[in-house]
Formats: structure tokens, sequence, C-alpha cells
């Protein structure tokens, strides 16, 4: 029967058996359809087999064509969701504005068609795919919703018709079924199997996975009926194991169920071992969790016996099973994946495949449909834990990962999608569970603290997993879920789930530990930290920051209040698993503590937004004392590692101080760090927690009295930097409010300002540098509303600006005046700065301003700044600055400073300065004013009374006992003093001294350590007894080892100053004056004038605060100043003072040197410009007056810039310019039209090329060949309009054998050079411009002076003779000399400048013909280009900047000695057909019988410049002009013919009539009438003249005036004698005077001499024609000019007439006119496909020049092993080529074999580029840049402007 069936037709089969199907009784139909199925769809067949397929769109179509039932089916479609789904590189959009979720994406076409005018959106680049989400209103607003999807139009669409899906439902089952089934049997365990097996299945699959695809597009009603079959557990039973009888399909489902084996968490062997006890969760999850981190479980007996045989008994390996079993409550999570439904199975071959694309898009283009979705979303949760160990065993994690998160985050972004799967499939619980398996794989032992007891285990950042950060879909998936406040709050109020979080957290607390190398430097720098940093923000940071949003209200209490137990539980395990006890091991460091980060935030949220209390969430003392160890670890390592002494660990040790402080990690790691330590600092003992400080800062020794100490830590060098590093951290410890009042506001304006002073910034810039709440769903959106105000309010714009010659700048901005008066604070910058160096910079930004708004003028110190008010929680850090401890330090640092003892230094005293500040600022409210009560305390009370900064500062010290080394300057003294009282009085007997003695008891500072001891001791003690027995005492030794020489002694020292003192002999020091501050001083001082200023300044403020807040410390100063005593005259014998002495004045005697080196500098230099301004320019020498005393055959002298002698060029030893000889076709590209052509921007508009120059003259040309001998032909115009080569030079000038052996010393030293010295590049030694050739300068005299200027009174006539005599001299071939070899070798590099096809137009190539013909061309190209950069005109007249490196002088020289080797002719000498009437000699038809070119074809400047240059050189001013004076004739001529043939018949007619009348009058032959009626009587004769064109001339309805006659005639005329002027100029140096655009004309005329009379002023001068000078009879002349077009009449050639009409006249060069919205380029190039190879190029490119499209780098492209690019860059631009890269806003420039990144002329609204799209947001053209690149275009010097050349290697 099947067989019957498979015979027949399909479409017919298809029609009947629906009609059996639609019967009630439709058995036999049912019967015969699935006999016909599994003959078509037997798996046996391969699957490549095509007929399956077509029989299966026949049957779905049930009779009528596939197209048809798409269409039609489509009709039903009542989806209102767009849900298009794209793959990676996709160009998307999102919108802020209008998204919910902050994952929310549209396509372009639902983008285009919603309105987001002024909303906050970009363009972005798909990196793992995503689908639109127009129409979802659970993840945007409805009124982002585009037109389609805004009317939900699917709710009223007609229900389906029943039998239009019938055969869908009975065939697709089987369908899938089939695909299945490849599925099962195609697949082998990746062991076994390499990827390329996979692949080589799902390439066989590829059209059936298609197809199914192909479904789901069909709208609606067919993704229900798949939804259906997917989902049916019924269908899925009948045909999963296939039937009994067929034997493959059994085979496949034993396949099937053994990759099921092990899809569980723990594969079934390991159950197996593990017996019940380990596989089932017996444990409840709390417990479980706790034994987890006491790494103690019991595991049962065999399992431990078999993992001491794997992991050779290390403990972590056998704590995995357990952690595992127990760590969860659904043992569900662990066991093998059963499979229900179709659904189920696909997603698990869908992961088994490594998600292939194709099934990844099935299956997400079936989402639109509510109910799949939601199986969908429970399926892909129950195979989540499969999913993540598919992706550990994964080649291609990266890959995979995309996919991966591509579904998930379709699911996972509907909160309520993702509620519902948290309730019901325990979502939460798996993530976690996977989370920690997944990391479990990469743990290790922590050798933090103490290695060999250390029970800690961290994950391992040199693992796979880590580095190639392979966790990332599942912590994105994790983040992704908390953002949503219902799954957040179930996980908050879970606590075994918390607890299981931290132990995840617990993993990275402390990895990637730092040891500090101490001998030799790292073999092998790891680069592990980048891991590390990633994993600490992507799966600790992240999800806290999320978790944070949720608890910002009051209600949120008792989340804060859990997650804070939590963590500090998790602390206390960690701290007994490191066995931490107090100190810290020395030199280790890890930058990872994220339990201290979490516990930190939720402390700072809860006081901040919650109002809890700060007391009821802290611990103990004790347990605050271990919290901050590690933090305050960091931060001393921070300045260890800026002081050098990591540097034996290679440069990743910056790198990671660096990304520690870094934007996007500092407010997730340092800011947290700090605002910890400040908890502690606040609660904590302030004399303990000082000491902590300064004795891991590692500077106890240096705070001493005495002049010399030792340190047993640290290096001389090290003891500056060190100490100045826990100075300033004190300082930003007490100063810091960022988590301590601020509001977030204040807090965006101080980051804002902070990082504005370092630099001027870009917007996006700024963007990037503050740090914002790194959760990218935190709602706080860096391009806010708020962001904005505040940089207006901060910042002002500086618009980009422009150098034509510049670099591109962008727009920055830049602090407003009152910011850098009011609110610069260094304590901010020097927290924010990643590299040192930009402290510095906003420092001295910081003083540029002072200096210019006219404050301070010298160098000032860092401003104070008043600080934001405590919050009241924290203000027991006032303490720190209240404590004996840190005036004791303060009191020591300033008596230091003043005695110059080395390492101290402006910092130091700057910090110190800024501590007494805070002091005074921030006063303790317990202080009753002036009457502290003495309280004794232990050892510090010989120092200070009390505990107030106020009282202590006028306290004064009189004796301090110190220890020094007996060879200090101090025991000298000593011993002087004692033997001086030997002689006066026993010591005992002086009361006075006994009672200081015993006043003083040992208080010196080196008891800080022991003091520190002492008080830890006390406080651990009362809080718990036992602990005491734990604190290993440590002896003191280490801090003065006895024996180390030389052995230290106590000495009392004689000190008598109190703080106050000490700052006004500072004050005295500082200002280098002795009574610096009088006694009534004090009366006019005014804290708030003293904010900006130096040291001086800072102290006379400090004095003024403290005398205005305290009686007593006025009293005291005003004493102090009254005493004006002088300082103590320092002791000449301390080391100390006569080095600070000998250093002001080498400081002084070295600046005096710079000066004078300076100065001597400044004048060579100016020396230098102004011979390198002015070296001998052709213009030089025209000056020279003729007159002068010297003989005028002085010679010109050059300056060899190589050898640097001078002297004239020789033929021996010539010298040559350089110059770069670059091929152009800018000319070819110029239009008739003033406006630039548009670039097209759809389908309709396009750009026609065929009137641009170049394609008028090749047209002209090649028409000319057709009709005319080829070698008059190549005389009649002119070439190089196209690939013509300019010449350009820097003016500088060298001897051509130096330049030789600077070539070959260049070719030795090849070091990276943006040039190829083989192809004879080099730069100028002098200005090193770009160039590649030398151009000779022929010997002897300047410019043509003397005889041959002066204008002989001979009449026209004999000149024209003289000149016919002149041409027929043969040209000399000059003797061969060096200079002619030279001047050979530069016409070959003139050659090789320009392609082949650029030379060639003759019929034969390689003739004399065309070699002259390219010849005159070169000196036309350049005639021309210098018009164009004058603007195109003479108007400006003079010597312009072009003409000060003109090398047209030299360049004809050359050219003129190449060409007379090239005698014309003389039967063919166009100068006898221009000055004599020939006998009507019968045209000669010699060569293949074609006449020569008519004179009225040819054109008259090339005829110039071939006359010019034929003749023999140098020649003589009055021949020129005679030539000149011939060739007008024939220009006017050309002019009033092509004039003729504009008119209508009936003016032609008119005008012949008017003339004729004219015609017997005197001067009749120079009026334009009587000629103009003269050549169209002549040209009538001729009856092809003014046919063809009379249908076009009656268009044009303008009537003729004779001004517009005139004024046409011209303009014609024009080129030809800007032209000649300009020649002339070259030649023989005249001067071109400048005018008004309207009397260009009647200047070129008087200046080239055409008036015949003087007397003639050239404003009366009207008429063209009366300067027309004829030789011979002027009608005479016309008539044989005309003649030779009749002749033409009945010939072939009578086609060429249409080369009468020629117009001369070209506009400026443009590049393309472009539109003003990026956008629009955009949209319609990037997609659009190539013409040549038809596919949408990876990489397009657009030419600027002629809008062509171009594939970049594109291989499809390629021609002869030359990519695209580089291939239109020869076709259109001669080698040169200017692209756009539509993907990346940027322009690129080709040059020859270079080429270089231009630029963007895209800015954005605040000026900024947007290389590659990365920031996606909406660019506008600069109009300024664009014209910068034109002009670099025309001006052709892209090769000196633009800096960073590289080959392309034609690969572009």
């Amino acid at each position: 029967m099947a067989a019957s069936l498979l015979r027949r037709d399909k479409k017919a089969t298809a029609a009947h058996l629906k009609a059996d199907l639609n019967r009630t009784d439709n058995s036999s139909g049912l019967r015969q359809l699935q006999e016909l199925l599994d003959n078509v769809l037997n798996p046996e067949k391969p699957p490549s087999d095509t007929e399956a397929l077509d029989w299966c769109k026949y049957l779905l179509a049930g009779g009528d064509g596939f197209e048809e039932f798409c269409k039609t089916v489509r009709s039903y479609d009542n989806a209102t969701l767009c849900g298009l789904v794209w793959t990676a590189n996709f160009v998307a959009y999102r919108c802020r504005t209008c998204g919910i979720s902050p994952c929310m994406s549209l396509c372009a076409e639902c983008f285009n068609n919603g309105d987001h005018t002024g909303h906050d959106f970009n363009m972005f680049r798909s990196q793992a795919g995503g689908a639109c989400d127009c129409g979802d209103s659970n993840v945007m607003r409805e009124s982002g919703f585009c037109r389609r999807h805004r009317l939900k139009t699917g709710e009223n669409v007609p229900s389906v018709p029943n039998d239009l899906l019938l055969m869908s439902e009975m065939v697709l089952p089987r369908f899938i079924i089939s695909i299945i089934q490849y599925l099962r049997d195609g697949y082998t365990e990746p062991e076994s199997a390499t990827d390329r097996d996979l692949q080589k299945v799902l390439q066989q699959l590829e059209p059936q996975i298609s197809f199914l695809e192909d479904l789901t597009k069909m709208g609606g009603a067919m993704r229900t009926v798949l939804t259906k079959i997917l989902t049916n557990q019924q269908i899925f039973k009948e045909l999963s194991m296939g039937q009994e009888e067929n034997l493959y399909a059994k085979r496949n489902y034993e396949k099937y169920l053994s990759a099921l084996k092990n899809s569980g968490l723990v594969s079934v062997e390991e159950k197996g071992s593990a017996g019940a006890g380990a596989g089932a969760a017996d444990s409840p999850a709390g417990a479980g969790a706790l034994s987890l981190l006491g790494a103690t479980a019991a595991a049962s007996p065999d399992e431990e016996n078999k993992e001491e045989d794997q992991d050779g008994g290390q403990c972590v390996g056998q704590r995995k099973r357990v952690k595992l079993s127990s760590s969860t409550k659904d043992p569900s999570i662990m066991d093998s994946l059963k499979h229900k439904c179709f659904l189920e199975e696909l997603l698990f071959w869908t992961i088994k495949y490594e998600f292939p694309q194709k099934m990844v898009t099935f299956l997400l283009n079936m989402l639109p449909d509510q109910d799949y979705k939601i199986t969908f979303t429970k399926t892909f949760v129950q195979h989540y834990a499969f999913i993540m160990k598919t992706l550990m065993k994964s080649h291609e994690s990266d890959t995979m990962s995309n996919r991966i998160v591509h579904i998930s985050v379709q699911l996972f972004s509907n909160e309520e999608l993702a509620r519902h799967v948290t309730e019901e499939c325990q979502l939460l619980d798996i993530m976690v569970t996977v989370l920690l398996y997944m990391m479990e794989s990469c743990l290790i032992k922590s050798e933090l603290q103490d290695e060999e007891n250390n029970r800690h285990v961290v994950v391992n950042c040199g693992e796979a997993l880590l580095k190639n950060n392979t966790y990332w879909p599942l912590v994105s998936d994790f983040i992704n879920i908390l953002s949503h406040q219902s799954v957040a709050k179930r996980f908050l109020e879970d606590h075994s789930l918390l607890m299981l979080w931290m132990s995840f957290v617990s993993f990275f607390q402390g990895m990637n530990l730092n040891k500090r190398e101490l001998n030799e430097h790292v073999e092998f720098e790891s680069q592990t930290y980048y891991a590390a940093f990633a994993a600490e923000l992507e799966a600790c940071a992240q999800p806290m920051w999320g978790l944070l949003t949720h608890c910002k209200v009051k209600e949120t209490q008792e989340y804060t209040k859990t997650v804070v137990r939590y963590c500090l539980e998790t602390l206390q395990i960690w701290f007994d698993a490191i066995s931490f006890v107090d100190e810290p091991a020395p030199n280790q460091v890890t930058f990872h503590l994220p339990l201290h980060r979490y516990y930190a935030m939720f402390l700072s949220k809860a006081v901040k937004c919650q109002g809890l209390d700060l007391d009821s969430l802290l611990p103990d003392q004790e347990m605050l004392m271990k919290i901050m160890v590690h933090p305050l670890q960091i931060q001393a390592s921070l300045s260890e590692i800026h002081s050098n002494m990591w540097v034996r660990n290679g440069l990743q040790i910056k790198g990671q101080a660096m990304t520690y402080v870094q934007s996007h990690f500092c407010n997730s790691m340092i800011d947290p760090d700090i605002f910890l330590l400040q908890v502690c600092a606040s609660r904590l003992d302030p004399d303990y927690f000082i000491s902590s400080v300064f004795e891991r800062f590692k500077v106890v020794d240096l705070l001493t009295m005495a002049s010399q100490h030792q340190n047993t830590v640290l290096d001389a060098e090290q003891e500056r930097p060190m100490l100045e590093g826990a100075l300033t951290f004190l300082v930003i410890l007490c100063s810091l409010r960022i988590h301590m009042g601020m509001t977030d506001d204040e807090i965006l304006r101080a980051e804002m300002v902070s990082q504005l002073c370092m630099n001027d910034r870009t917007h996006s810039s700024l963007l990037d540098l503050i740090p914002e709440n790194p959760n990218p769903k935190s709602g706080i959106v860096p391009g806010s509303c708020s962001f904005e105000e505040m940089l207006s309010a901060v910042a002002d714009f500086k618009a980009p600006v422009f150098e034509p010659g510049g670099s591109m700048q962008q727009g920055m901005y830049t602090p407003k005046a009152e910011v850098w008066e009011k609110e610069f604070d260094p304590i901010m910058v020097i927290l924010r700065t990643v590299y040192r160096r930009d402290v510095q910079s906003a420092m001295d930004r910081y003083s540029a301003f002072l200096k210019q708004s006219g404050i301070h003028t010298g160098n000032p110190w860092p401003p104070y700044k008043e600080r934001t008010p405590l919050h009241p929680c924290y203000r027991g850090l006032v303490r720190l600055l209240h404590c004996k401890t840190l005036h004791i330090v303060i009191f020591t640092l300033l008596y230091k400073i003043w005695m110059d003892h080395q390492n101290m230094s402006e910092h130091v005293l700057c910090m110190v300065l800024y501590l007494v500040e805070l002091g005074l600022d921030n006063n303790m409210q317990e202080d009753k004013e002036d009457e502290e009560p003495c309280i004794e305390e232990h050892c510090h009370d010989s120092w200070f009374p009390g505990t107030s900064l106020l009282s202590n500062l006028h306290h004064v010290i009189n004796f301090v006992r110190v220890r020094v080394p007996e060879t200090a300057p101090e025991v000298e003294r000593k011993r002087e003093r004692e033997r001086e009282r030997e002689r006066e009085t026993p010591p005992s007997t002086s009361a006075e001294t006994s009672s200081f003695g015993q006043n003083l008891r040992e208080a010196q500072l080196f008891s800080l350590v022991a003091e520190r001891r002492r008080k830890f001791q006390e406080i651990i003690n009362r809080s718990n007894h036992e602990a005491s027995q734990s604190v290993r005492p440590k002896s003191s030794s280490r801090w003065h080892p006895p024996g180390s020489p030389p052995q230290m002694v106590t000495e009392i020292l004689e000190i008598r100053e109190s703080m106050l003192s000490l700052l006004v002999k500072l004050h005295q020091k500082l200002s280098a004056k002795q009574n610096s501050l009088s006694a009534g001083w004090l009366e006019e001082a005014d804290p708030a004038r003293h904010s900006h200023g130096d040291g001086i300044t800072a102290i006379e403020r400090i004095l003024a605060k403290a005398a205005s807040r305290s009686r007593h410390s006025k009293r005291c100063l005003q004493e102090i100043c009254g005493r004006v005593c002088p300082p103590v005259p320092p002791k000449k014998n301390s080391p100390g003072d006569k080095k600070s002495m000998d250093k002001e004045e080498r400081r002084q005697r070295a600046r005096e040197r710079q000066q004078k080196l300076l100065a001597e500098f400044a004048s060579r230099q100016k020396s230098f410009m102004e011979t390198a301004m002015d070296v001998e320019s052709p213009e030089a020498e025209a000056a020279m007056d003729v007159g002068s005393a010297e003989p005028l055959e002085s010679e010109v002298l050059y300056d060899c810039v190589i050898c640097g002698q001078s002297g004239p060029s020789t033929e021996d030893r010539p010298t040559g310019l350089v110059v770069l000889l670059q091929a152009s076709s800018v000319l070819g590209h110029r239009c008739r039209s003033d406006e630039a052509k548009r670039l097209p921007t759809s389908d309709e508009e396009r750009i026609f090329p065929e009137d641009t120059c170049g394609a008028t003259n090749d047209v002209r040309l090649a028409l000319m060949q057709r009709y005319f001998i080829d070698s008059s032909c190549l005389q009649a115009v002119s070439i190089g309009w196209d690939g013509g080569v300019y010449v350009q030079t820097c003016g500088h000038t060298l001897h051509i054998d130096c330049h030789k052996s600077y070539m070959e010393s260049l070719r030795n030293d090849q070091v990276l050079q943006g040039f190829s010295v083989d192809k004879g590049e080099f730069t100028c030694p002098l200005c090193r411009q770009f160039a590649n050739s030398v151009l000779p300068c022929k010997p002897g005299r300047g410019t043509e002076a003397g005889a041959w200027h002066t204008l002989s009174n001979k009449s026209p006539a004999t000149l024209v003779k003289e000149v016919e005599n002149l041409q027929d001299e043969l040209g000399i071939f000059p003797t061969e000399s060096n200079l002619t070899k030279e001047m050979e070798s530069v016409i070959k590099d003139i050659k090789n400048a320009t392609q082949k096809k650029y030379m060639d137009y003759g019929k034969n190539p390689g003739s004399p013909d065309n070699d002259f013909l390219f010849m005159y061309s070169v000196a036309r190209t350049n005639l021309e280009l210098e018009l164009v950069h004058r603007g195109g005109n003479l108007c400006s007249g003079g010597a312009s900047a072009a003409a000060k490196r003109s090398c047209l002088n030299q360049l004809f020289h050359v050219l003129a000695m190449h060409m007379r080797l090239y005698s014309i002719d003389s039967a063919y000498n166009p100068w006898t057909r221009l000055t004599q009437i020939t006998q009507n000699r019968e045209p000669e038809y010699g060569d293949e019988d074609r006449p020569e070119v008519p004179m009225l074809f040819r054109d008259v400047p090339s005829l110039l410049i071939i006359f010019v240059l034929t003749m023999p050189q140098p020649l003589r001013k009055e021949h020129f002009t005679c030539i000149v004076k011939v060739l007008y004739t024939l220009q006017y001529t050309q002019a009033l013919a092509a004039l003729s043939v504009k008119f209508s018949p009936e003016e032609r007619l008119a005008w012949s009539n008017t003339g004729a009348a004219k015609k017997n009058m005197p001067n009749s032959e120079k009026s334009w009438e009587t000629l103009l009626s003269h050549v169209i009587s002549e040209l009538t004769k001729a009856k092809c003249t003014y046919e063809s064109r009379s249908e076009e001339s009656m268009l044009s309805s303008s009537v003729w005036s004779p001004q517009s006659i005139e004024f046409t005639l011209q303009q014609f005329c024009l080129p030809f004698l800007r032209l000649s002027c300009l020649l002339q100029h070259h030649l023989y140096g005249d001067n071109l005077p400048g005018c008004p655009l309207e009397e260009e004309f009647s200047l070129l005329i008087s200046c080239l001499g055409l008036l015949p009379g003087p007397t003639q002023s050239s404003s009366s001068m009207s008429s063209s024609a009366a300067c027309l000078e004829w030789n011979v009879g002027a009608f005479e002349l016309l008539s044989q000019w005309c003649s030779e077009l009749i002749s033409l009449a009945g010939t072939p050639s009578q086609q060429a007439m249409t080369l009468l009409v020629q117009d001369p006249q070209w506009t400026a060069p443009h590049l393309l006119q472009l539109p003003d919205n990026y956008n629009t380029i955009f949209q319609y190039y990037h997609r659009k496909s190539c013409s040549v190879c038809n596919k949408t190029p990876k990489d397009p490119a657009l030419c600027l020049v002629c809008g062509a499209f171009v594939c970049l780098k594109g291989l499809c492209c390629k021609q002869q092993g030359i990519c695209e690019c580089v291939l239109h860059s020869q076709h259109c631009g001669a080698a040169t080529g200017i692209f756009l890269l539509i993907n990346a806003s940027v322009i690129i420039i080709i040059r020859g074999h270079r080429f270089c990144l231009w630029g963007s002329v895209y800015l954005d609204a605040h000026g900024e580029e947007d290389r590659d799209l990365r920031r996606g947001k909406p660019l506008f053209l600069c109009e300024e840049r664009y014209r910068v690149l034109e002009q670099q275009w025309v001006s052709h010097t892209f090769d000196h402007i633009n800096k960073r050349w590289g080959p392309h290697y034609n690969g572009l």
C-alpha cells in the first residue's frame, strides 16, 4: 500500500489523504498515513535524503503548494509579541527609558517604528544573541512598543479552521521523533569522539532543523500545534521507545538511556559506591552547611579509601563528596534526568551537542507561545545542573556560554516567570548548589597565615574554570533572578540557603595570595590576578549589590540582620580555619576579602537606609580587632608596593594594586575596606588602633626624637614613602565620608570633581570612571538625569578644537573655576588615582588655576577641605584624632622636620598639619574648654596630660628619653654637657632635673608595640578568659636585636617645646624670616582667607583656628610670638644640616645652569627656524635685484641639510630638492556643480560618475582617437586628471651624493619605520617630512633675469618668426654628466609614481608620443593642482603658501630637458597652423586615412605647455608672451564656436546678421560680434555642426544678451589665462597681484601683457575681444580653422563634431556630502550586500570620494591577492583611498602601500568619537572635521599630517 502511495504524485497523495482523514471514520486514512510515514521517515535512511522533507512539506499542506499553505497559516497569526530571535553580532537597540528589565532589547525594525525621541537609548552589537521584547509588558513599558505591536493586532484574528492544521498534528510528531532518533544515533561520548563527529551529525540535520525553524515563523497558530506536540506526554510515550519489531529504534533508545545515566550531578557509579548514607540527604540542610565549612564531616569509610587512591591523601578531595550530599535539600538535583515529553528530550540533546545555534534559535522562536514558555522554563531549570556539567567539560566553553545565556536571559528576565520557577522548581537551591559544585572542582588549600595548619580551602585562580570565566553564565543568571524583588526576598528568608551562599563566598576569601619575594626576582609572573579580580567582582560583589538593592527600607531590617549574622559566623569560621590569632603573617597579602566586604556593605546599608543601630550589629571587641587586621594589611601593602618593596614580584603586583582602586572595582573593594576600618576605629581603643597602623606600616622605629635610629624591617629609602603612606592613610580614614554621612548626590559630585581635577575628561570616560553601583540591575543608571545635571553643575564643556595639521581632539569637560576654588579635594583624588602621576597632574592643574586667577603664585599645597558632618553612629571615629599616641607622633614629626632629620618631606609635614587641622575641626563634645582633668594613665601621661588635641597643643614637653645608637650626635653632646656639669654641681642635687626625670619615666615611642600588646591582652581577658592562653607572648627582642652594631643607649634630650611653638618655628623656617609672626598677628588673622596657598598659609590657618577655639592656646601663642627668639641655631656638627644647606645652594646653582642652557637652546632654535623657513626657495631668487652691483651671472647657492655646506648646484655635484611624488586623481574628481554629491542612503539614490572631469576627458580622448591620427590626438589633450603625478617639496635641499649615502644608512638601520626604504622613501633629514625622490636643481642663475626679462619692441610678426625658428632648432643632446643622470632617474621615479594604465593612452604603448603626452601632462597636473590649492583662481595673488614650497621651476627644467629629445615634425607643427594661412593643402590622409585633430578641438593650455617645454631653455619672456597671445586667439575662437552651438537657430541667425553688418568697421577684428558672426557663417557651411544640437538648445529658453555673451566668453578663457599667468609666475618670478573676483579677467590680461596699449587702465577693460592680437588676417585664419571642421563633414569623422562643445571650467574637488545622522548611513549600509560577491560583508566600507561600497579585508572580493579596498583605492584615487568603515564609524586612509586610521567625522552629543560603535549613542556629522579631511585630501598632505602609518600588505 505504502509503496503505491510513494510512487504517486506527492501533491495528489497529500490531497487524497487529507480528504480521508477529514471523514468521521478516518481509520483507513490513519493507517495509510502511518505506513507512508514509516517508509518516508525511516530512520535508517541517511538524514541528508531530501525526499523525506519534501514529503512532509506536501503532507502538511494537504494538497496545496507549501508556499500558499504558509501564507494561509500566517493569516491566523495571533501573536502580540515580536519575539524576533537573533544571534551574536546582530545590531539591536536598548532603551533605558522604556525598559523595566535592564536586559530589554529591541530589533532595529521595532525600534525605528516606535517613538524614542529624547530617550536614553543606545545601539549595541549583541554578544550572545537575544530576542526582541517589543510587545512584552513584563519587560518594557507599553509606551515604547512599536506601531505594529502597540495595536495588539493578534486579538481580533479569526479562529483557525479545523482542517487547516490537521495534517500538521499527524505528521509533525513523527517528524520530530525522527530528528530525535538521528540525534540519539549520532551521539558518542566526547571522550571517545571528537567534536567533529558531533558537527557532522548536526550538518546532516541542518535542513530538518531549519524546517522546524521555518514552521515557528509561520506565527501563533502553528506554534500552538508545535507546543501541543512538544509537551504532550502521551505522544512521547508512544513514540519514544520505538515499536517492538523495529530493532533500529530499540538500539537507538538504549543509546539514549545510557546517555541519560550520567546526567545527574553525582554520577551513578559514585552513588553506588558511596552507600546509602552519603547519597541521601540525611542531615538537615543547615547543619550540613555548617559541617561543610569545618572540613571534618565524617565520610563513609569506603568512600574515604576510594578517595585516598585518587587524591594521594589530600584532604581536599575527601571533602568534596560529603559537601554535596549534605548540602542539598532536594536529592532530585543529584539524580539522573527523566524525560516525559519531546521538549525535554530535545533540550537534553541540545545540551549534549553543546547548544547548536539552529536548535537554540528554534527553541527560542517558540517563546511567544505562553504555555510553551512556562513548560520550557521548567524544563530548562530541570536540566540546569546538567547544563553546567556539560559546560565544564566543553572545549568550546565560550561559544557555549553565550548560547546558554542567550536562552536563560529570555527566561529569567521576566519576574513572573522567575518567581513561578523559584517556587515550583527550587530554582535558587539549584543555582547555589550548582555554583558550589562548580567551584569545588578547583579548590586548593589556602596558604594564608599558618601554612601547615591551615584548614581553609580557596579556589585556585590558575584553573581554566576561573581563567576563562567559565562560570559566568551561571553567575549572570543568578544575578538576573536576584534582581527580582520577590525572588530576592525568598533568598534572604531562606537561612540555609544564605549559609550555603556564605560558604560559597568563603571559597574566594583569601584567594590569589601574594608572597613577597625577598631574594631574587620571580622567574614567571603569574597573571592569575585577572581571574581573581573578575571572580570576586562577578561571583561575589555583583550578587551582593543585587541583594543590597532590596534592603533599602525599614521593612527589610530583618534581612540585613540575618545577612550580617551569617557574615560574622562565617568570618569566625574562617579565622579558626586559618588559625588566626592577632598578628598577620609577614610578607603576605591577599586583595580578596569578600566576606569582610559583604559585612561592611550590609552594615553601611543598615545604618544609612534602614535606621538600624550600628552597635546592635557589631561583634565584641576581640572580633573587631581580628576583622580590622586584613583590610589594614591591604592598605599597608598598597603603600609597600608603591614604595617598591614588592618589586621582585614583578609588574603583576602593581597591576593588582591598581585594579584594587580602579573605578570598576573600587566600590566593591577599597571603599568597603576603608569603611570597615573606619567602623573598627570608631569602636576600638584609639591608641591601640593608631599604634597598629604605624606598626603595620613598619615605621615605628622611625618615630623617635633621636636624629638616628635603626629600622629592622625597612631599608632607609623606603622609610619616607612608607611614613607618607601611613599618614595619608590616617588622613583618608579620618576624612572620608563616603559611607559615613554623605548622600548619594554628594558622593556623585565628589567622585566627579576628583576625576575632573586629575584631567579634563570626555563624557564617556567620565561615565566609565565614576564608580556606579556595579550591579547593572541597580537602577542607578549611569546615564540617568542626575549624572547630566551634576556634570553641568561642576564642569564646563570644551568643544573639540581642530587644527588642520593637528590631532583630532574630542569634546572635553573641564572643572568650573568655583570647583577648583571650593571643592577640589586632594584626599579624594589620592584615593581614586590608579597612577600616582595623576595626583601630580591634579596638583599641577590646581596651581595653574591659582596662578591664572591670581589667588596664589607660588607652589601651592593641597587645599584643606571641610567635611560633611559624621553620621551620629560613627562619632567614635573622631577619637582617633584625640588620642595621645597620635599626638606624640605629631609632636615627634614636627620636631624632626624642624630639626631637619633625614627622611622627612614636605608631604609628611602636609599630612601632619592636615591631621592637626582635622582634630581642631572635629572636637570631642565632652571637652570642657581649658580645664582638662589630668587622667593618670600608664605610660603616656609623661607626654600629655589629657586626650584633647586643643589642650595638648600648648602643653610643653621638656625632656624626652630616647634610645639612640652610641654613634649618634646626641651622645656626643651629652658627654660634653656632663663634663661641664662636673665642673659645676653634682647632678643629683638639682631638684629640677630629678623631677623631670621622674616626670618622664621611660616614655619613648618604641613602647608603642608593647603598649598595643598590652591593650590587646586586656581586651581579650575582658571578653573571655580562655583566650588568654592562646596569645603567644612575643618577645620584644625583634625590635632591637642584641648585638646589632652599634649598641643602643638611652639618652635624655632637652626639648622644651610645645606643638604650638614648633609650628611657629616651622613657620619661620618655611618663610625664611626670623620673626615671621609678630605678636599682634593673631588679631587680624582670619582662617577663611587662608584656604589656598602653601605651607606658610597652612600653618597660619591652623594657628588662627587654635587661637579662636581656645583662650589658653591664644595666650600661649601670643607669648611665643612675643618672645621672638631666634630658633636654636642648628649645630654645625649634625650632618643633616650641612647636607640641607649644601642642597639649597646646589639646587640654586643647578637652576642657574639650566636657565643658561635653555636660553642658549632657544636662540639656536630661533636661528634654525629662520633658516629652515627660508631655505632657498624659488621666490628667494626671484627677488634678486637686477640693478644691484652683483654681476648678473651670480649663481644660486643651496644649503645641503645633510652635510651643512652651502654652494651652487653643479654638473658634477648637483643639488636637489627633497620631493614627494604621488599619483593623484583629485583633479579627475572635480565636477561642474558647486554642490558636492550626496552619499546615497536608500536604494533610489545613485551617484553618476560620468560628469566628473576625469570621465569627461577620457571620453573626449577616446572620441578623438576614433577619428583622428593617434599622434596628433596625443598632443591635443592633457592626461593626468586621474593618476597624474603631483610633486611637492618641503623646500629643503641636499647634495644628491649626500642623499645616496643617507639612503644607504636608512637601509641598514631598519628600525620600525613607517616607510619602505627599498621603494626610495625617506624622511627629510631636517624637517622629517615624508619624501620619496630628489629633484635636481639646474646649475646657473636663478630665475631668468635681466636680458631675458626686458621686453623689446620687435613687431609681433618678427617674434612669431623667431619662435618658429627656435622650434626648428634641433634638440642638442646634453653631454652625459651626473646632473643628466639624476634628471633621468627622476623621470624614472615620476613614471613609477603612477600606474601603467595612467600613462598609456596611445594605440601603440611605449611610443614616444605616449611619453611626450605623459611628460607635459605632469606639468599640467601640477599647475592645475596649484590653482586648486589657491582656491581655483588667482584673486588672492601673492606667492601663496603653496608657492613658498613650490618646485615647479625645477620640475619644468627636468621635464623640458627630457622633452627636448623629441622634436616636433615641422609638417605637423601646430605653430604654423596657428600663425599662417596655408594654401589650401589637401588634407593628406597619410596614416590610416585619418585627418589630424582640427585646431578648434585642441586643448589650448596643453599647446602652451608643449611649446614652452619644447623650445630651447631658458626662454625669453617676449617669446613666452608671443606664444600666449597667439594661443589666446585660438582659445577665443573656440569660445565663440562653443557659444554659437548653444544658440537656438533663430538667435544664431540674428547674431550672424548683426555681426556681419559691423564687419567693415575699423578694428572689427577686435569685436566679438563680428568674429562671432563670421564663425557662425563659416560653420553653417558644414551641415552637421548645428543639426545634432538643435533639440537641446531649444530647451534653454534664456535669451542671450551682449553682457551674458561677454561674460560667457571671459569665463571660457579664464582657465587658460590663469594657467598661463601661473606659468609665467614660476618661470620668470613675476608677482601675482591680488584683486576682487570680478576684476580677475582684466588683471590676468594685463599681467600677461595681452593688452596692446599700456594706456588703458584695467578697470575700463570690459571687452575680452579687445585683447586679441591677430598676426595675420583674423577672418582668413578663422575660416582656415573652421574649414578643417567643414572638411570632416562628409566623412565618418563628422561624429566628432560634439568635441566642439567643451567647457573648460571645473569647480573645486569635494568629498561626498554625508547625512547629518550616522544612523542613516549605518542602517542602510550595514546590512547591504556587496555588489561583487552578493554577500553581506563582515566589515563593510564606503569610499568617500565616489561612494563605492566595498568589503574591507573581505577574502570574497580578493583579486590577484589584493583585497577590495586597496584595489578600489588604485582605481578611484590612484592609490589614495578614503574609506568610512561602517561598523566602526572611523575613517581609514590608504596611501600606496601604507594605511592609517584617520579618526571619525561623526561625534556624539558630547563631541566624542565612538570607535567601533561600542557605546552606540547617536552620532552626528562634525562639519569641521569633515572639512579638515577634505582639505588634507585636496592638498595631498595625508602623508605629512598623519603620523601612524603601517603597511597593509594588500590585505584591506
